[in-house]
């Protein structure tokens, strides 16, 4: 039925844009607010702001192929605009036109003033970006005019979706499993069984929903979808991952079936629809901190033209752009200008397009003031934490940046959640094997108390990883020491060098014999981890089936099968799947959500009655040559034990049962055994009636004692 309104949208959009042309257009004063566009009876309201434009023209095209527009208005300054801001109304004009301004002012690029007349920009507030075939990167970064081969904006009219009633889930972070996903990279491989011009889109992640329920996903986590820079790339190669903004309002239209700017608005809201007809929620991954249009060296699309300093942090001696995100320039980002514009973003997303909530990048350049120093008290972050719209949804900081500034456990706030990058590092280099890491993987297991527990948080602060996007993927990570990105053109300089990997004896892949066993064991070792932590759980795309890059830990540019999900591989991975299946239904199972919700995590760790075995009970051995702990823990209400024992020693260890008076011990994890006996539902747990444990090299094993209750 959507489908068929899209079209209908899509049809109308192109009537709209043939009456404009047989229609006398005409033009009012307009108003200031809202900024963007905004429809009214009769037409369409522009407003814009520059403070130092000297004058601005508003030019209509007929379509995304246009090369010179249709109707041209250079507005007034006497009866278009008010304090910094431009507008102006157009009658006869609706959904579907495409626009674009030219702005001209001072060109004084060491006082960071860098007006551009001959260049046609973006409106900041588009809410769809049209690329026209001629479309060309270049053009707009070199001088002289690029109408030609500009991008376009293009006015929405959002009325007329039907959400059919389909609320969102909602979930608790208590009951919260996090799928990172690249859209493209979900279904474009030819093994994904979706149709070749469906691969890669909104609509294709709809089809994969039943594989998600399964492996009992409850929200996934969009890597960008907001309008990127496909070309922001490397001569011979395209950006793949997103983090490339154009703006912050509009759909990547290359992400629809038709890739088309209006119909991947619809498209983007049906996928939303139908995963919270699933339970699943839908976070995005989003990009304040810089934009694709680099440094004084980049492209000129939008917001350099219309007022360069409001938007981006620069020198105030040179003019050039600081570079706290490693990509060029940085948004400065708690001006009120900009400020107000990603407040105005975020609740466009939430209530438009319906989203639960957002990741976002680097987020530690959002506490930087126009100096790039980081402030005590950062206004946008803040005015996210309180802001009422927002306070249903879930908001997540990567509590860094690229300038060294690291906010893990003093980020701001009181509902921010954080990206915990040291329970990533601490449990690699636990079952890793290295020295000195018991106690630091102590604390990773328990929701990091060292970390968080002092600002009185809850215990979902933490959101747990061993993997994302960025670096190795769970199977490279046990499989290759080294980095190996020279596909990437930049001779293996790129992409990180700390790891933290090991390959067990060959540097990639290995069909079988003992290293590929103690692969798989260490990534069931780890994914075991994460998923029996205390703190939120993610999941990086394909780490359930062990998808592989090659020892590929920066695929940026990788647009290909080196970045893309291979579906074989849930069939000769199916045991993998099969254990991280059941770890979701495990701590899904947990009764959580009326006991610590709104505990703190010191609250929480009091209640459970944690106590500490080496391999013998209540004599744990934290030295810095020691490999191994174990501990048990008490549910509150269920009174549940668990006996956990994880062993990163490279030789077996025979640990002595803690005593169970009431009830027995059964096995409920051992990564050492092939599956199915590497894990079992709950209630199908084998009873273990020795008083000993023989607890394999590299790997985990979890009983549970359940209530007599």
């Amino acid at each position: 039925m959507n489908e068929q309104c899209g079209e209908i949208r899509h049809i109308a959009a192109s009537v709209n844009q043939v009456l404009a042309a047989e229609m006398d257009v005409y033009t009012l004063p307009g108003v200031a607010f809202p900024l963007g566009t905004s429809i009214r009876d009769g037409g369409v309201n522009f407003s814009l702001y520059s403070k130092d434009a000297t004058r601005v023209t508003l030019h209509l095209f007929a379509d995304n192929t246009a090369t010179v527009p249709r109707h041209s208005f250079e507005l007034n300054p006497i009866l278009h605009k008010r304090g910094h801001y431009w507008f102006i109304f157009v009658g006869n004009i609706a959904h579907g036109q495409h626009y674009g301004y030219q702005v001209d002012g001072p060109w004084l690029p060491e006082k960071g003033r860098r007006f551009d007349e001959s260049k046609v920009l973006l409106d900041p507030y588009s809410q769809a970006i049209s690329l026209s075939p001629q479309y060309s990167r270049q053009r707009a970064i070199d001088s002289g005019p690029n109408m030609d081969a500009c991008m376009k904006s293009v006015v929405v009219d959002h009325r007329g979706f039907d959400w059919q009633d389909v609320q969102a889930p909602r979930h608790s972070l208590t009951n919260t499993i996090i799928y990172e996903m690249h859209v493209g990279g979900f279904t474009r491989h030819p093994s994904s069984g979706i149709a070749p011009e469906k691969r890669g889109t909104f609509a294709a992640v709809i089809d994969k929903i039943p594989y998600l329920i399964a492996m009992g996903i409850t929200a996934v986590e969009l890597m960008p979808v907001q309008q990127f820079d496909v070309d922001d790339a490397p001569s011979d190669k395209q950006n793949y991952w997103g983090y490339s903004p154009i703006n912050f309002f509009a759909v990547h239209a290359d992400y629809c079936v038709d890739n088309d700017p209006l119909a991947a608005i619809d498209e983007f809201k049906t996928m939303v629809r139908e995963l919270h007809r699933a339970g699943i929620e839908v976070i995005l991954d989003v990009v304040f901190n810089h934009t694709a249009e680099g440094d004084e060296n980049g492209p000129t699309f939008c917001f350099k033209g219309l007022q360069n300093g409001t938007y981006y942090l620069l020198d105030k001696e040179t003019g050039h752009y600081g570079n706290f995100s490693g990509c060029g320039n940085t948004c400065n980002a708690n001006h009120s200008v900009l400020r107000r514009m990603i407040i105005d973003a975020l609740h466009y997303w939430v209530t438009e397009m319906h989203v639960d909530g957002f990741r976002f990048d680097l987020a530690s350049v959002l506490a930087r003031d126009s100096g790039g120093h980081p402030m005590q008290e950062p206004p946008l972050l803040w005015s996210i934490d309180s802001d009422p719209i927002l306070c249903d949804t879930k908001i997540i900081a990567e509590a860094w940046d690229a300038a060294g500034l690291y906010q893990v456990g003093s980020f701001i706030g009181d509902r921010w959640n954080e990206w915990n990058g040291k329970f990533r590092d601490d449990v690699r280099a636990f079952w890793r094997g290295d020295n000195g890491c018991v106690s630091r993987f102590a604390s990773r297991l328990l929701g990091s108390p060292d970390i968080y527990c002092h600002h009185h948080h809850t215990p979902h602060r933490s959101v747990n990883f061993i993997c994302a996007h960025d670096g190795f993927t769970l199977n490279d990570l046990v499989s290759y020491h080294d980095k190996h990105n020279l596909a990437n053109g930049e001779d293996n300089r790129d992409g990180d060098n700390h790891n933290l990997s090991c390959n067990y004896g060959v540097e990639g892949p290995m069909e079988n014999g003992d290293i590929e066993t103690l692969r798989h064991r260490q990534c069931k070792n780890m994914l075991a981890t994460l998923f029996l932590s205390l703190g939120t759980p993610m999941i990086s795309m394909g780490d359930e089936i062990r998808r592989t890059q090659r020892g590929n830990n920066n695929a940026y540019c990788q647009d290909n099968e080196t970045s893309w999900l291979d579906w074989s591989r849930v069939e000769s991975h199916s045991d993998l799947l099969r254990f991280v299946t059941l770890l979701s239904q495990i701590r899904s199972a947990e009764p959580t959500i009326d006991w610590n919700m709104h505990m703190s995590l010191n609250s929480v760790l009091e209640d459970v009655n944690i106590r500490w075995h080496g391999v013998n009970p209540n004599q744990p051995d934290w030295s810095d040559h020691s490999h191994s702990l174990a501990l048990t823990v008490y549910h509150p209400l269920t009174q549940d034990e668990l006996y956990v024992v994880c062993n990163a020693y490279w030789d077996p260890l025979e640990f002595t049962i803690p005593d169970r008076q009431y009830s027995d011990w059964h096995l409920l994890i051992n990564t050492a055994n092939p599956s199915p006996s590497d894990i079992y539902p709950t209630d199908d747990a084998p009873k273990y009636a020795e008083d000993t444990l023989l607890v394999m090299g590299r790997s985990m094993i979890v009983m549970v004692a359940k209530s007599l209750k």
